[in-house]
């Protein structure tokens, strides 16, 4: 199986929501089946229903971050440089409006736009890959042509 690249951050939040999932969500939804089977006629036990899609849904969600996790790579930013790859945060600035983003680089799990997260397999991500800082990069986004030039690369 291929690996699946992720910065210790993104595990560590993965591992945190599994350990969740086992050690609080799988006894409460458990606790909530027995008591909604105390209620009598399962077949039209709304509770019992709603209880038993729930644990469906946090058994396929921990079955999931197993799997991911037994994949992961994790990436250690911090002992990376040079061109732009995993793990780097990167400043832009649209040449068009000159707006300023700036984005870190991760992997498909830890991937989360609103805080500047950005996944690795994005349009935006894959043209900076293998950039260096100055370069321009054209950009084919779901809204158009963008260009950006590349105004820092870190790696922290």
């Amino acid at each position: 199986m291929e690996k699946i690249p992720m910065t210790r951050a993104g595990c560590t939040a993965l591992e945190a929501e599994l350990k969740t999932l086992k050690s609080e969500e799988r006894p409460a939804i458990i606790q909530a089946i027995a008591e909604a089977r105390e209620l009598g006629d399962l077949k039209e036990n709304a509770e019992y229903h709603s209880a038993r899609e729930k644990q469906g849904f946090i058994e396929g969600r921990i079955k999931e971050l197993e799997g991911i996790l037994s994949l992961a790579e994790v990436i250690d930013p911090s002992k990376l440089s040079g061109a732009v790859k995993f793990g780097a945060t990167v400043t832009l600035v649209d040449e068009d409006t000159d707006a300023e983003k700036t984005w870190q680089i991760v992997g498909e799990y830890e991937a989360n736009i609103e805080k500047g997260l950005l996944n690795i397999k994005s349009p935006i991500a894959r043209a900076l890959i293998g950039k260096e800082e100055g370069d321009s990069v054209e950009v084919n986004t779901p809204g158009g042509q963008k260009s950006y030039e590349i105004l820092t690369i870190k790696y922290v």
